[in-house]
């Protein structure tokens, strides 16, 4: 598994330990990490949530009346690098 999903990996697996089961996803330029947050959830509870969250690139609180609360996390895949950046009409 390349750097960026074992780093939404952990982020998961954090989540997890804090009682809030996480969803990992793969996609074409990034990971997504989601948890649903339950109101019950004590404020003292939120800076080890923020903290596990803070190693992504994003991250953010989707709540809504109808869905209750959705925390989610984004971590970006590396772009591939290529000695070859000029291309092969590239001349110096």
């Amino acid at each position: 598994m390349p750097a960026s999903g074992v780093s939404a990996a952990a982020i998961a697996a954090r989540l997890s330990a804090l009682g809030l089961p996480a969803r990992l996803e793969e996609h074409d330029r990034s990971w997504s990490v989601e948890a649903d947050v339950p109101e019950s959830l004590p404020a003292e509870s939120w800076r080890e949530v923020l903290e596990a969250v803070e190693e992504a690139d994003r991250f953010g609180l989707l709540a809504t009346s109808l869905n209750g609360r959705t925390l989610w996390a984004a971590v970006h895949k590396a772009v591939p690098t290529t000695g070859d950046v000029g291309g092969p009409s590239h001349q110096r």
